[in-house]
């Protein structure tokens, strides 16, 4: 039994058993599809094939932040006495919610004074910050303080690389990264962009690969060129998927040919309501421990 507890937001997409497994609690977001309003409960609410194929049909999607009186409520409901929490957060590159966990817990431990509770923020998304979640979980059970976890946090998320792909150029018109123009010549021309996270936890447009075939083997090459060991890697990969598994089984397949000291198999989830409902379907992506991310 540790002696404190971790924590992340539902973003980190895993799967509830995992969750369950690793010892994990999380905080579930909220997001609107049509004219009705989730938690992001991990496909419970709305099963994620559901929830994209009803993207593919033009509903729009919406998604709100937790504030800091939910996160205050929240963290409440997890306290087990005066145990100490790390909390793991989406990127403050993309969302406020950092911000709103802090404010929460500052207010939770105004009311609470022996009780401390460490908010990092990811800097990352999707499975990328269940990666790293994982791995904190990994250093509680073998010991690793909460204070220790939590300068190992700091010290180590941005070696925790990002790299994404999308087949579908209509949620990068919806959502104001490309003109309608760029989206349409994009689409006749099979562009597939490649991206990933800067070191302020950006998503970041990187290249314009043609056809998915192409693209397949391209974010597979950068794992190659930019994870701890090269080819002879040796931690955890998981893949995130937008309803494209087929996609994601192909990245995995050749990630396990190319790497074979890999620890186990790649792990498969699907990208959650919250990210899923910016990328839209049809994106895949790959997530590694390696070089530091510096630009």
């Amino acid at each position: 039994m540790s002696d404190y507890i971790i924590s992340c937001c539902t973003i980190a997409d895993l799967n509830k058993e995992h969750f369950e497994a690793r010892d994990i609690k999380y905080a579930c977001m909220r997001y609107s599809i049509g004219d009705e309003q989730y938690a992001d409960d991990l496909g419970v609410s709305v099963p994620y094939h559901e929830f994209y194929e009803r993207m593919a049909a033009g509903e729009i999607t919406h998604t709100s932040q937790i504030n800091p009186v939910e996160y205050m409520e929240y963290f409440k409901s997890i306290m087990e006495g005066d145990k100490p929490i790390i909390h793991l957060t989406l990127s403050s590159g993309l969302t406020g919610t950092f911000n709103s966990a802090r404010a929460g817990a500052g207010m939770l431990m105004d009311d609470y004074p022996n009780l401390k509770i460490f908010v990092v923020d990811s800097l990352g998304a999707s499975s990328g910050a269940g990666l790293l979640v994982d791995a904190m979980a990994d250093r509680r059970d073998e010991g690793m303080s909460i204070e220790e976890l939590y300068d190992w946090t700091l010290e180590n998320r941005l070696k925790l690389n990002h790299w994404f792909f999308s087949t579908d150029l209509k949620y990068y018109v919806r959502g104001g990264r490309i003109s309608k123009t760029e989206g349409f010549v994009g689409s006749m021309l099979k562009i597939c962009p490649l991206c990933n996270m800067d070191n302020e936890g950006h998503l970041i447009p990187r290249e314009k690969v043609r056809t998915k075939k192409k693209v397949i083997s391209t974010i597979v090459e950068r794992m190659e060129q930019y994870a701890e060991g090269g080819l002879d890697y040796s931690g955890k990969c998981f893949v995130s998927h937008s309803d494209c598994y087929e996609d994601a089984r192909a990245v995995a397949d050749l990630v396990e040919e190319k790497f074979p000291k890999l620890k186990g198999k790649v792990e498969i989830n699907y990208i959650g309501t919250i990210v899923g409902s910016h990328t839209g379907p049809g994106t895949v992506a790959l997530f590694f421990w390696g070089r530091e991310r510096t630009e």
